[in-house]
């Protein structure tokens, strides 16, 4: 009678403790920072996108757009790519909550060293980012990649098979296309590295991209990225550049 007791007890401290482990884990957005460093992105410009995330993260307006979600959490991963073969995760799965929580993250991307690849593979990129999904270790309403770059695809499989795929899955891309004046030995982006972001790259339930031509407003184009992707909310059918 006393093992059937404890067994009982058991199985009922499994079942009160289901709930509060589901909320542990359950967040409005996992989101996915896809950002570029193949050789078209030099040290400078590298510094500047990587700057641009640790401010927009360090911005209140970030943390009340996280808390205006229904859970108030999301969970955040930042990871870089180049080639089919080249592709890191910078910093892991983090939820954020707060302030705080979001401000922590940012700190530790801010610590971490800046490494240049070589090639670009957007289909690379996003192979990559739909696998860290399965090790976010939470349950996400919604599951976001946000991807930056500035140039085409020039290796592996064509990035529309790869977001086709992620698509397939539940999962939105976004993109920020990097087209900034660059110095005159430097081969120019393309001009319409925005459409091709559009046509190619982007998809899924709300999904838009964002052309950034001056480095100097990067970091107000990926707060007002992060923003508009945490919130979930639509971007303006004109596209800031």
């Amino acid at each position: 009678m006393g093992l059937r007791i404890k067994v009982l007890s058991a199985f009922a401290a499994l079942l009160l403790a289901a709930p509060s482990q589901a909320q542990d884990t359950a967040v409005d957005l996992a989101l996915i920072l896809a950002v570029d460093v193949s050789m078209s992105i030099d040290e400078g410009e590298a510094g500047v996108q990587r700057i641009g995330y640790i401010h927009a993260l360090r911005d209140e307006r970030v943390a009340e757009a996280i808390r205006s979600g229904p859970i108030g959490k999301i969970a955040i991963t930042y990871m870089e790519w180049s080639s089919i073969y080249h592709q890191r995760v910078v910093v892991p799965w983090r939820i954020i909550s707060d302030l705080e929580s979001a401000r922590s993250f940012a700190a530790e991307l801010d610590a971490a060293a800046l490494k240049s690849g070589s090639t670009t593979s957007i289909s690379g990129g996003i192979d990559f980012a739909v696998k860290l999904f399965d090790e976010s270790g939470v349950e996400a309403t919604r599951h976001v990649i946000d991807i930056s770059g500035d140039g085409y695809s020039d290796y592996g499989r064509p990035p529309v098979e790869a977001r086709d795929e992620a698509l397939a899955k539940g999962i939105t891309i976004n993109g920020l296309a990097i087209m900034n004046k660059r110095a005159e030995w430097k081969q120019a982006a393309p001009d319409d590295l925005d459409q091709y972001y559009r046509d190619n790259v982007i998809g899924g339930p709300g999904s838009f991209y964002i052309a950034v031509h001056n480095l100097n407003d990067f970091s107000q184009s990926v707060l007002q990225k992060l923003i508009l992707e945490i919130a979930s909310l639509e971007m303006p059918k004109t596209p800031r550049g």
